[in-house]
């Protein structure tokens, strides 16, 4: 390793500054977000660390799998976490359920290495991210998403495309 980029004691591996600039980065600009956009930039982190540990099981990296699906679970905890089952129940229930899918389908993943397995979940939270995106944009989906408009019930997008892989239109069926 060349003198200029060996670690010192005062003095961060030059891939360590880029890590520490993205990240804040990433902070300054959620620093405005709303909480919609704060949710499709959790279904951002979710579908990256899908693909790092996709990445790593592909190399046999080990250690870097166990991160990235630790990072990946986290978020699907939080998330799930966030849920209010008391303004939309059926879609909260639709969600509740995708996120319980998507953290077992993770675990597997992980227990066989599988880098198919773990862009599949990927793809997965891609299309549910996309339907938050939708609504994030769509004024009277906010509405509708907030219990103003008295639609929660009907409201389509995230909870409805969470039930489709519920449900089993996904060819996510993997088994233990």
């Amino acid at each position: 390793m060349p003198a200029a980029n060996r670690p010192t004691p005062h003095r961060k591996p030059d891939n360590l500054h880029i890590m520490d600039a993205q990240s804040r980065y990433a902070q300054d600009a959620l620093q405005g977000a709303s909480p919609l956009e704060m949710v499709v930039a959790l279904y951002d982190g979710a579908v990256r660390y899908l693909v790092r540990a996709a990445e790593a099981a592909g190399e046999d990296d080990v250690h870097g799998r166990r991160h990235a699906v630790r990072r990946v679970l986290d978020i699907i905890v939080y998330l799930q976490s966030r849920l209010h089952s008391d303004v939309g129940s059926r879609p909260a229930a639709a969600l509740s359920e995708f996120y319980a899918s998507m953290f077992t389908l993770t675990i597997e993943a992980s227990r066989h290495s599988s880098r198919e397995q773990f862009l599949e979940i990927a793809g997965c939270m891609r299309n549910v991210r996309e339907a938050w995106r939708q609504i994030a944009n769509d004024p009277a989906a906010l509405l509708a998403l907030n219990g103003h408009a008295g639609h929660a019930e009907k409201l389509p997008g995230p909870a409805a495309a969470a039930e489709r892989y519920v449900e089993g239109e996904s060819r996510l069926k993997w088994s233990a």
